[in-house]
Parts: structure tokens; C-alpha cells; sequence
């Protein structure tokens, strides 16, 4: 037997700070269904933000125009069918400022999509949820 767990926010973000690869997805206007795009992305606990870098392009356009952001990572056991979920909502922006820069930089993110990806896009973590899936305790 299995049961469902909520994960705290602590536990959360231990998980995105752990991870290297989520998917990022947004709602665009003109688009009925949402676009969801896999991404790898290093956490910034310092502004507990999930960073990830982009090129120009349909993607950093959807991102910046968004009214909301969500961003998922997940852990999986085929075998015991046992797994965790962390999803996370909030706002994209760009990061411009210098030093702002300097300090992202020092996470050293590097895109594993060919292309030059020279802008830097942070989805703060204004919502966070979580989920685990485990093993049920023996309750004979």
C-alpha cells in the first residue's frame, strides 16, 4: 500500500535546490492549451528562484508575457511505484542588472540546448506545493 504526502515548503525547495532539470510551462492568449517546455535550471536560494537561461526566441517571449509561470520537477521509482512532485507559480522576469548578473553567474547554469542562450530568466517561488508518494506504514 501507498499513501499521498504534502510536502512543506522547506522540503520543496531542498528538492529544487537538489534538481537540474523541470519543466517550465505558461498560458499564452492566443493559445488555448498552455506551452510546456523541458528546461535544466539551477536554484537560487538566495531569492528562491528557479534560473533559467534562454535564448531570444517564442520561449522568452512566452515567459516575459505570462501572466503566471509554473515550473515543475519530479522524482520517480517505476519499480516501487513510489515518487515526489514539487510544482511552483509565480512571475518570469529577466534579470538585467549587472550585479544581479555577477551573482547568477556564480551558479555557473549552463544550458544543455545547442544555440547561445545569453538571457537569464528567474521564476520566483511565490507559491509552492509538493507531493510524495510512499510506502504506507503496516497499520496491523
Amino acid at each position: 500500500m501507498r499513501e499521498m504526502l504534502e510536502l512543506d515548503r522547506t522540503e520543496c525547495l531542498r528538492l529544487l535546490a537538489a534538481g537540474t532539470v523541470g519543466r517550465v510551462a505558461v498560458s499564452q492568449p492566443h493559445r488555448p492549451q498552455p506551452v510546456i517546455r523541458p528546461v535544466n535550471y539551477a536554484f537560487d536560494d538566495a531569492s528562491q528562484s528557479v534560473v533559467i537561461r534562454s535564448g531570444s526566441g517564442s520561449k522568452l517571449f512566452a515567459l516575459l508575457c505570462a501572466v503566471r509561470v509554473v515550473f515543475e520537477i519530479d522524482g520517480t521509482d517505476p519499480a516501487s511505484r513510489l515518487g515526489w512532485s514539487v510544482i511552483i507559480e509565480g512571475l518570469a522576469e529577466e534579470i538585467t542588472h549587472p550585479a544581479e548578473l555577477r551573482r547568477i553567474e556564480a551558479l555557473r547554469l549552463e544550458p544543455w540546448a545547442p544555440g547561445h542562450k545569453g538571457h537569464w530568466i528567474r521564476i520566483r517561488a511565490s507559491r509552492v506545493s509538493g507531493r510524495r508518494i510512499v510506502a504506507a506504514a503496516d497499520r496491523t
